[in-house]
C-alpha cells in the first residue's frame, strides 16, 4: 500500500514546528477590491477571507503592534512590472490611474493613520521594497500574514519572510484565493518547508499574551 502525502513528508523531516517570538507584526498582502469584486480579472472570491482578516487587523491594533498594508501600483504600460506583468495580464488594473476602484483597498481594510503602507510590483512584499529593513529598524520577530492571494503574493511573501530571518505565521483563515486547490496546496507546503500555518482563534490568544506582557 502507497504512503500518503502526510506520512511521505512526515518521513523527509518536514513540517517541523517553528516558535513564535515576542515582537510581531501583521502583513496584509494586497488586500484591495480587485480580488473582491465579481467580474475583475483578479477576482478570488475571497469574501470570507477579508471578514477573517478585519477581526485579525482588529486584534493587531488592539494589542499595538506595527501594521504594514501591500498593495500593487505599476508606472504606465506596467514598464516597472517585468515579466511578472506580462505573465499576468490582470495586474493591468494596477497601473496607476488605470482603476482607481479595484485598485483601492477593501472595505475595513484600509490603512489606518500610523500603519506603515509598502507598494510593490512583484509577488513578495519583500523583493524591491524595505519591507525587511523597515520590520528590523522595529525589532520585529515574527510576522502574521493575511491577505490574497494564497499561491500568489502570500506564499512568496511567507517564502521571503522566513528567507530574511522573521518566523511566519500565515493565518489560515485571513488568506484566500481563486481556487481551493492551490489555495490548499500552498498552505500544505508553506507549513511543510517555510511557515506555520495558525488559526485565527490562535493567533487572537497570542497577540492577547503579547499584549498583557506589556
Amino acid at each position: 500500500m502507497s504512503e500518503s502525502l502526510d506520512e511521505n513528508y512526515a518521513a523527509g523531516g518536514f513540517g517541523r514546528g517553528l516558535q513564535p517570538g515576542r515582537r510581531p507584526a501583521l502583513l496584509v498582502v494586497d488586500f484591495v477590491r480587485a480580488y473582491l469584486v465579481p467580474g475583475s480579472p483578479l477576482y478570488a472570491g475571497a469574501e470570507s477571507a477579508r471578514a477573517a482578516a478585519r477581526t485579525l487587523l482588529e486584534a493587531a491594533r488592539r494589542a499595538r503592534i506595527p501594521v504594514v498594508h501591500t498593495n500593487v501600483r505599476y508606472q504606465d504600460g506596467g514598464r516597472d512590472g517585468g515579466v511578472f506583468f506580462k505573465k499576468v495580464p490582470g495586474l493591468q488594473c494596477f497601473v496607476a490611474g488605470a482603476d482607481p476602484e479595484l485598485a483601492a483597498f477593501a472595505e475595513g481594510l484600509e490603512p489606518a493613520a500610523g500603519e506603515t503602507l509598502i507598494t510593490k510590483q512583484y509577488a513578495s512584499a519583500f523583493f524591491g521594497t524595505s519591507l525587511s529593513s523597515t520590520l528590523t529598524s522595529m525589532g520585529v520577530d515574527t510576522v502574521l500574514i493575511g491577505g490574497v492571494s494564497t499561491s500568489g503574493c502570500v506564499r512568496a511573501t511567507a517564502v521571503d519572510a522566513c528567507q530574511h530571518g522573521f518566523i511566519p505565521l500565515v493565518v489560515r483563515e485571513a488568506v484566500g484565493d481563486r481556487h481551493a486547490a492551490p489555495h490548499e496546496a500552498s498552505l500544505f507546503d508553506l507549513q511543510a518547508k517555510y511557515a506555520e500555518v495558525v488559526g485565527l482563534e490562535w493567533v487572537q490568544a497570542y497577540l492577547e499574551r503579547i499584549a498583557d506582557s506589556g
